[in-house]
C-alpha cells in the first residue's frame, strides 16, 4: 500500500546576477519556451513561474530577475522580485557563470542568501560549461572551488543549460529535495503567465536580439490588443517602448526594415509557443525616461 503524500512538490527560485543563463536554464528543464532569451543581461525583468509536472512530483520554477547594482527604478523592482522569490521557495538554485570568475554581484546574491533569517536549501549551479576549452578538467576544478567558497553550506553542480551536460543529475538531485505534498497547478498548467504577456516578452526578446548595445534596456512592449480569430490564428497589436526620440528612427529602420524584422522575429516565435498562425502589428512611442518613473515601471513591467 502507497503511503500518503509520496508526490513530491515546491518552489525552486533560480536565481543569479544577469546572463548567466536562468531563463535557458528553466526553459530546457521544461522542454518548452516560456521565457525569453537574449544574449543581453536584464532580459528577464519580472519573475516568472515554470511548472514541471511528472508522474510523481511538480516543480514550480520561479524564474528571476538578474540580481544586481540597480541604477535606477526598473533596476530596483527587478531586485525586489528577486528577493521576494528568496523569501517565498523551498529551494534555491544559485546560478553561476563557469566559464568566468566570481563578480561583485555573485558575491552579492551569495550574501543575500547566507544573510537569511531562516535555512533554505541551496545549490550551486555552474552553467556554461561548455564555454570552458576542451580538456579542461582543472579549470573547472577550481571554478568550483572559489564559487564554492562563496557559498559553502551548497551542494555543487556543473552543468550546461544549452548543451545538457548534467541537465538530468541536477533535476533529479532537485527532486531529492523537495518536500513531500500535493501539486499547486493542474497538471497541463506550464507557467503564471497569460500568452498575451508571453507574447510581449517574446516581442522584447526579439527587439533585444537585433538591436544596437545602447538600446536595448531602454526598451519595454505594451501588447494594446490580443484577439482571437477562431481558425485563423490571433491578432496582436503592440507598441515599442524607447526613452528617447533619437532612438526610435533606430527601432524603426530605414523603410521601416529593422521594425519588419523585429516583428518577422517575434511572429514566429509566438506562433511557436502558441501553437498557431499569428497576425502582429508593431509601432514605436517614446517614453522619456520611463525607467526611472515608477509609475511607468509598474505599467510597463508590473
Amino acid at each position: 500500500m502507497k503511503a500518503a503524500y509520496q508526490y513530491k512538490s515546491g518552489f525552486v527560485a533560480v536565481m543569479g546576477r544577469p546572463n548567466v543563463g536562468k531563463s535557458t536554464l528553466v526553459n530546457a528543464l521544461l522542454g518548452q519556451k516560456i521565457a525569453a532569451v537574449s544574449p543581453r543581461p536584464q532580459t528577464t525583468r519580472k519573475h516568472q513561474l515554470g511548472i514541471l509536472t511528472l508522474e510523481d512530483a511538480q516543480i514550480v520554477f520561479v524564474d528571476t530577475p538578474g540580481v544586481h547594482r540597480p541604477r535606477h527604478k526598473l533596476g530596483e523592482r527587478m531586485n525586489e522580485e528577486a528577493q521576494d522569490a528568496l523569501m517565498h521557495c523551498e529551494l534555491v538554485l544559485f546560478l553561476v557563470d563557469a566559464s568566468q570568475h566570481p563578480t561583485d554581484e555573485d558575491r552579492l546574491l551569495a550574501s543575500r542568501i547566507t544573510g537569511l533569517h531562516f535555512a533554505v536549501k541551496t545549490m550551486l549551479v555552474l552553467n556554461k560549461i561548455d564555454l570552458l576549452p576542451a580538456n579542461s578538467a582543472q579549470e573547472l576544478t577550481e571554478r568550483q572551488a572559489v564559487f564554492h567558497a562563496l557559498l559553502p553550506q551548497a551542494d555543487v553542480f556543473a552543468i550546461s543549460a544549452t548543451r545538457g551536460d548534467n541537465r538530468e543529475a541536477l533535476l533529479a538531485a532537485m527532486l531529492e529535495r523537495l518536500p513531500e505534498g500535493e501539486p499547486f497547478y493542474p497538471e497541463e498548467q506550464v507557467t503564471d503567465m497569460f500568452e498575451r504577456d508571453i507574447a510581449g516578452e517574446l516581442i522584447r526578446e526579439a527587439a533585444l536580439i537585433l538591436l544596437r548595445e545602447e538600446i536595448p534596456h531602454g526598451i519595454a512592449v505594451r501588447v494594446d490588443e490580443f484577439t482571437e480569430r477562431g481558425d485563423t490564428g490571433a491578432f496582436i497589436s503592440a507598441t515599442v517602448i524607447v526613452e528617447r526620440e533619437s532612438h526610435k528612427p533606430i527601432v524603426i529602420g530605414q523603410g521601416g526594415s529593422m521594425l519588419k524584422k523585429i516583428g518577422s522575429a517575434a511572429r514566429k516565435e509566438i506562433e511557436t509557443m502558441s501553437g498557431r498562425k499569428v497576425f502582429l502589428e508593431l509601432r514605436v512611442k517614446v517614453r522619456k525616461n520611463w525607467r526611472e518613473d515608477e509609475r511607468a515601471v509598474r505599467q510597463l513591467v508590473g
